[in-house]
């Protein structure tokens, strides 16, 4: 009997896995379309738009040392305006992101400076080597993720010793209430509709507790230097 039970199992939960992984692929597919959707008018306004150019660059860019000379990968790049300031600086560049037109509008920026190219944030970053890179820079994307282990993991694997990981991210109390969750420690997949890059976008994101924010870095050879 228990064996049955155990085979049971086993098939209940790889039906789960598969109905998971199944789920994950669509919200991805979702994610890269709208981002290839609204890329244009994103670059146009990435400059002055107000909620990127004065609250999320200033406070993120304080937070990096000099990075004259420094390997910086920009992880989920965008149109490659983090890119563009850090080139300015003195820094050499990698940078990826998952939509193909955002990594054209990327090279474009940039002038052929720097290194871009198509890439999943969540998937292994075997274009990388270990230990190459000073500086990591993820910002305002790792709410695209289900589960961040892998990722952070992936950062730790290119960066140098005493190498520095900056990223950005939603205030994880804020998208509780924004989406007006239910289970405030539940990490479960949101959406909402962005008007602000030309037609109307429906935009899909995992929302996550806090505690979900900091024990990936913390359980894989991370500690916290500032909190801005």
């Amino acid at each position: 009997m228990s064996k049955k039970l155990s085979i049971a199992n086993l098939k209940s939960g790889s039906k789960q896995l598969k109905t998971t992984l199944t789920t994950n692929k669509m919200i991805k597919e979702k994610i890269i379309s709208a981002y290839e959707l609204m890329a244009d008018k994103y670059n146009e306004l990435i400059d002055h738009k107000p909620h990127n150019a004065y609250y999320d660059r200033p406070n993120t860019l304080q937070l990096l040392p000099d990075v004259n000379g420094k390997i910086i990968l920009d992880a989920a790049c965008g149109p490659g305006k983090y890119a563009e300031i850090l080139i300015d600086k003195g820094a050499i560049v990698k940078g990826f992101d998952i939509s193909p037109k955002m990594v054209e509008l990327a090279i474009l920026r940039n002038h052929k400076k720097g290194e871009f190219f198509v890439h999943d944030l969540s998937t292994s970053f075997s274009m990388i080597e270990d230990h190459s890179c000073d500086i990591v820079l993820c910002a305002l994307a790792l709410h695209y993720i289900e589960d961040w282990t892998f990722t952070i993991k992936e950062f730790h694997r290119v960066l140098k010793n005493k190498g520095i990981l900056v990223i950005s991210i939603e205030h994880p109390f804020y998208d509780y209430n924004f989406f007006k969750s239910k289970e405030y420690f539940k990490v479960e997949n949101v959406k909402c509709t962005w008007k602000g890059f030309g037609q109307p976008v429906e935009v899909n994101s995992f929302r996550r507790p806090l505690s979900e924010c900091i024990t990936p870095l913390t359980d894989n050879g991370f500690y916290i230097d500032k909190i801005s």
